[in-house]
């Protein structure tokens, strides 16, 4: 078990070495502090079992890797709905019609998906559901998860292709 005080003299490692890491996954130098600290809380926690790691400073990085990452990803998907009101606020009038008209198309041909395609898509796409999460709420093998859902996306890729084509 780890003192206080002996967290206290390793702790500027620890949030360097996050900080570090999470600079060249991308994120930054606010981002990066963030993650930083959010590391050293998650280190305190778990300052029972420090003496398990091999380089507390190698296992820091790869959390702070992970965390900056699973931050990308989280900003990155924005709900449909909330993704049509933003392009709308923020567009002239003509623009935000075409948008419009887009995203209806698309909500149209998600629409024709078969159910299981399009419940698999969604858990996916939408929810973030791991293949096997997805597998095991629908009872399905998750390599048939993974193909169903190549096939949904294959089947809108194409639908897309032939629509910008005409």
């Amino acid at each position: 078990m780890i003192e206080e005080k002996d967290f206290a003299n390793i702790a500027p490692t620890i949030r360097q070495a996050a900080f570090a890491a999470s600079i060249a996954a991308g994120a930054t130098e606010s981002d990066a502090e963030d993650v930083a600290q959010e590391v050293l809380i998650r280190f305190w926690q778990m300052r029972d079992h420090l003496d398990e790691f091999r380089s507390v400073t190698a296992m820091a990085s790869r959390i702070a890797h992970n965390e900056t990452l699973n931050q990308k990803r989280q900003r990155r998907s924005v709900p449909l709905e909330e993704r049509q009101q933003q392009i709308a606020c923020n567009n002239l009038p003509d623009v935000a019609v075409e948008e419009n008209e887009n995203w209806q198309w698309l909500e149209q041909r998600l629409g024709k998906l078969p159910t299981t395609e399009y419940t698999i898509l969604k858990m996916r796409q939408v929810e973030r559901k791991s293949i096997k999460e997805i597998a095991t709420l629908l009872d399905l093998k998750e390599t048939s998860v993974s193909t169903l859902l190549s096939k949904a996306r294959h089947t809108l890729l194409n639908d897309i292709k032939r629509r910008n084509k005409q």
